[in-house]
């Protein structure tokens, strides 16, 4: 073999060792190369927004201005994580068993502070891992409904945030805040409702013409206790159970994109062939975690 066949074999040898390594540990100069695979799919009649699926969304988020919308993968619960310019706001934390994956995605991303913590309602699906999030990063405001419940899990919510001295508020409806640039707003909350589901925060969110809604448990009873926005991305209430998603509540919102946060083969049979028909009745595209794990709905800015 002469010499420059030697050195084109070595150079071959180098290039696939480094390709090796790069499928296994995953690295660029900026944390974003992941070797987990995702899939990505343009949303229709929105330009700007993408549909990332798969493990391999979940790795260090760029300064790059895009809104980012992650519907994390955490079996039967929910925890939706919004990041704007550096700001983030979490809506809820899914079980106790799953508090720790969330504190871990939480940490991969690259997230030091959760500048809004939502717990919907005291359910243990929702709040069950809030007490990790508390312990584990730098909380701003600390949203929850003034309903009680009589469980430990409950008790270690209210515990971790005595711990560090941070203030659980009840917000109102109408009430306004921003997560980077966007608008989030209240749009439902029934503190003396006997049903847990129906106490659920429920928030709006606004960003560059796009609108989102994050409804916890909500139910129909609530869902039709007012008029609702059309919206273009929604969060399924309730991890898509019959009794949510009304075919009136559908009728208003008119999402482009559903969200639903559920575990495989769950207990509940969540969900529903009901809420589901009604969902692709109104054209709404359908994403699940027990089927595509986590879910990032990415919104790149306009041209200004």
């Amino acid at each position: 073999m002469n010499k420059n066949n030697k050195s084109n074999v070595v150079g071959s040898i180098i290039t696939i060792l480094i390709l090796i390594v790069m499928a296994v540990v995953g690295a660029n100069s900026d944390g974003l190369y992941s070797s987990q695979a995702q899939n990505v799919e343009q949303v229709d009649n929105l330009e700007n927004v993408t549909i990332h699926t798969g493990d391999g969304v979940i790795s260090k988020i760029p300064n790059d201005g895009n809104l980012r919308v992650y519907c994390l993968d955490v079996g039967q619960g929910d925890s939706i994580l919004v990041v704007h310019n550096n700001k983030t706001m979490l809506i809820d934390a899914s079980t106790n068993q799953m508090g720790s994956k969330v504190v871990e995605y939480l940490k991969n991303l690259g997230i030091t502070k959760i500048d809004y913590l939502i717990g919907t309602h005291p359910h243990e699906d929702h709040i069950g891992g809030l007490d990790n999030v508390i312990k584990n990063f730098e909380i701003g405001k600390f949203y929850m409904p003034k309903k009680q419940a009589n469980t430990k899990t409950f008790e270690d919510v209210l515990d971790a945030a005595s711990s560090k001295k941070l203030k659980i508020s009840s917000p109102s409806i109408g009430d306004k805040f921003n997560v980077g640039d966007a608008e989030c707003e209240v749009m439902s909350i029934k503190n003396e409702a006997d049903n847990l589901n129906d106490c659920s925060i429920v928030i709006q969110m606004s960003y560059d013409g796009v609108k989102y809604l994050f409804t916890g448990d909500m139910e129909a009873e609530i869902e039709s206790s007012r008029t609702w926005n059309e919206v273009d991305i929604l969060k399924v209430g309730h991890h898509g159970s019959k009794t949510s998603s009304s075919k009136s509540f559908l009728n208003q919102t008119k999402p482009k994109v559903a969200l639903i946060s559920c575990g495989a083969g769950n207990d509940y049979g969540h969900p529903h062939d009901a809420a589901v028909k009604r969902l692709e009745n109104i054209g709404a595209k359908i994403y699940r975690t027990d089927k595509e794990q986590t879910i990032m709905v990415l919104q790149e800015p306009k041209m200004r």
